[in-house]
């Protein structure tokens, strides 16, 4: 008897199952032993492949576009998919692929908008003028225009520098000269761009260069004169602009002045920053023109030259504008010249909200002008005094005036020399009047000097 006679049924089932299978090498290297896909899959990632060819999808119906969309690749050219595809996970997967994990809260919670907004950015930024050509920018425009609502360019590319003629002592001069020779712009020029761009509302800008390590050069920090006349015919021409900033740019009282004059009667813009830079007097006397030729809600000039008759310019103007809500003069120089002629204003003003005037060498005068007006003023929530040279007495007189007053919530007196005991006061103070927000009593509206 064979040995198979031994062996149980089921193992001789199984050897004899095992010599009957064939060794099947598929030619294909994807085939399968799935089953056969559907037509109508079939025909769907036909579609996929072959999309930037012939783009098909508004013809489709949910599901089926649903399975298009989750297989597109993040790489198809903006041409095909930019005013095509509207679905947010399709661009959350194209901002991922090129940026990484990204938060999208800032961008309104659009995926769309954050990748053109950033991409136009970086296009920005790396513009080179005379050799990025301009057509990588004005073909984009028709793109992005829909979707751009934000703008921030952290660095701004000079020309690239040719073998100066000038002597080593002129060398700063001459990326700011205009000449036959010389660059058609200085840097890149927002004339092309923001009138095209008709959902912007805000812009930032800094001209300088980012990461310049051991090439630092003063001149990749200019903002020339040039720039700024290119620019401010830009601002005035976006008329959607709602927020715009110019920070760390050198802007002197001049090209102040010039800004100012293109931005006077703006229809729409609400905030503007300045900080960090070099206006002076001249250019405060301007920025308080715009004030009452706009509807400016928030004006920022911190860490600029600004003295007492600037300060002054800008109290006079603060006097009789109905829109302002903040104001920050903080790091500037406006002394008590400056600070009683703010302290002033505040007294005929009844819409600003905000102050800031940290580090501006005011006393004890602009303590007790301050204390005035908060006296008379019932507008005012937040107030900044820090880093200023109040002492005791100024401390004194502005707990006096602050038991008058119910509307101020936030009162910062760090570094001003005060006494705890008023430093307390006027927390106490504080204090009461957060709580008062909060929990108004029926006589609130009733003025403390009334009683």
């Amino acid at each position: 008897m064979s040995q198979s006679a031994y062996l149980p049924a089921r193992s001789v089932n199984t050897a004899t199952d095992r010599r009957k299978m064939r060794s099947i090498i598929a030619e294909d290297s994807e085939w399968t032993l799935a089953e056969v896909p559907l037509l109508t899959t079939l025909c769907l990632q036909h579609i996929v492949k072959n999309f930037e060819e012939k783009p098909i999808l508004d013809e489709l119906t949910g599901s089926h576009k649903s399975y298009v969309l989750e297989r597109l690749s993040p790489s198809l050219p903006l041409t095909v998919s930019a005013n095509l595809i509207a679905d947010e996970r399709y661009w959350r997967r194209c901002v991922e692929a090129r940026w990484g994990p990204a938060d999208v809260t800032a961008y309104g919670n659009s995926w769309k908008r954050m990748f053109f907004e950033r991409h136009l950015e970086g296009i920005v930024e790396l513009f080179i003028p005379d050799v990025t050509d301009i057509r990588t920018v004005l073909e984009l425009v028709p793109l992005c225009r829909n979707h751009v609502t934000r703008l921030k360019a952290s660095q701004l590319l000079p020309p690239i520098k040719e073998p100066s003629r000038c002597d080593e002592d002129d060398a700063s001069d001459c990326a700011s000269d205009v000449g036959s020779d010389g660059p058609s712009t200085d840097h890149f020029d927002f004339g092309i761009l923001l009138d095209k761009l008709v959902n912007l509302e805000e812009l930032h800008v800094m001209y300088g260069v980012k990461g310049c390590g051991m090439n630092f050069e003063w001149n990749l920090f200019e903002f020339t004169f040039r720039d700024c006349e290119c620019l401010a015919k830009a601002l005035k021409s976006c008329k959607s602009l709602k927020v715009f900033g110019l920070r760390r740019s050198k802007v002197d009282d001049e090209k102040c002045c010039i800004l100012v004059s293109h931005l006077l009667d703006h229809p729409s813009l609400l905030e503007l920053d300045l900080s960090h830079n070099h206006i002076g007097d001249r250019g405060a006397r301007a920025v308080g023109k715009l004030l009452n030729r706009s509807k400016l809600q928030k004006l920022t000039v911190y860490n600029n030259r600004i003295r007492g008759p600037g300060a002054q310019a800008l109290a006079h103007a603060l006097a009789r504008n109905t829109t302002l809500t903040s104001l920050n003069l903080r790091l500037n120089r406006i002394s008590d010249e400056g600070g009683q002629a703010v302290a002033q204003a505040l007294m005929k003003n009844e819409t600003l909200a905000e102050l800031h005037l940290e580090g501006n060498e005011m006393t004890e005068p602009t303590a007790v002008a301050l204390s005035r007006a908060l006296v008379q003023n019932s507008t005012l929530k937040t107030l900044n005094l820090a880093n200023n040279r109040l002492g005791v007495d100024g401390g004194k007189v502005l707990e006096e005036g602050m038991s008058h007053n119910s509307s101020l919530v936030e009162c910062d007196i760090r570094l001003t020399d005060v006494d705890q005991e008023s430093e307390f006061c006027i927390t106490q103070a504080l204090r009461a009047n957060q709580t008062h927000k909060h929990h108004p009593s029926p006589t609130a509206t009733q003025h403390p000097s009334a009683h």
